[in-house]
């Protein structure tokens, strides 16, 4: 796996908690996790205590997408006498996803969205923030789907079921460490969020844009030789 492969997976993550059906449910989320109020322009709540249910919920979704990233790659070595076809095929859905992100597209089977519901009324602990990253993970949202999916292709793609396994964990990061960072801010003020919801159309048409490149890459085989010509340059491949 190279470092050109670990970028596309975490700039996926990253842009995926940047979405516009993510970012701004944060205070939501938060408040949901450690059972809070939010008052004053700000969620009141133990810091110590948010980032432990922070770390429970990103471990919860993490475990489902490293999952997915294991069962995309296993079902790639069954088929590794195609693996340039599978190349092909990833490389144009990837395109295509990047089309819908970016606006390009408008399929609306790709907005189709599929959630599962979290009893909010339960006790707050550090595993029911478990619970619901399992839940967050498995839920199909439009916003993460798209990358999400373009990942899981790319994770098919590619030669040991370590490297899927190693790609959703980085995509997990992506979506993971941006979430403890603001699940931080909005303790003192929930105006970040409101600053970067501005930001969110145009993040997503970047996100979009990424992911063409990613998937024109795959499609025609020069993403090996793009990773293979960047190794020259660093001792950091894995």
């Amino acid at each position: 796996m190279s470092n050109i492969s670990l970028f596309f997976a975490f700039t996926a993550g990253l842009f995926s908690f940047f979405s516009p059906c993510i970012f701004p449910l944060i205070p939501a989320y938060v408040a949901n996790l450690t059972g809070s109020q939010i008052e004053g322009g700000k969620v009141i709540v133990s810091r110590r205590v948010l980032m432990i249910r922070s770390l429970y919920f990103i471990l919860g979704f993490s475990a489902i997408f490293m999952l997915m990233g294991a069962s995309a790659s296993a079902l790639g070595q069954l088929f590794a006498a195609y693996r340039d076809l599978l190349a092909k095929i990833s490389g144009f859905l990837i395109i295509v996803f990047g089309m819908q992100m970016a606006g390009l597209l408008t399929l609306r089977f790709l907005m189709m969205e599929k959630r599962f519901q979290v009893n909010s009324d339960r006790k707050k602990n550090n595993w029911t923030s478990f619970a619901l990253g399992l839940a967050f993970g498995t839920g199909w949202t439009p916003c993460v789907g798209l990358a999400l999916s373009s990942i899981l292709l790319l994770a098919g793609s590619s030669d040991t079921l370590y490297n899927g396994l190693f790609l959703l964990t980085i995509y997990s990061l992506g979506l993971g460490l941006p979430f403890l960072m603001i699940s931080w801010l909005v303790t003192y003020s929930l105006g970040v969020v409101r600053k970067v919801n501005q930001w969110l159309p145009r993040l997503s048409i970047v996100n979009g844009w990424i992911l063409i490149a990613m998937g024109f890459l795959l499609f025609t085989g020069q993403l090996q030789k793009l990773s293979a010509w960047l190794a020259t340059f660093t001792p950091f491949v894995y």
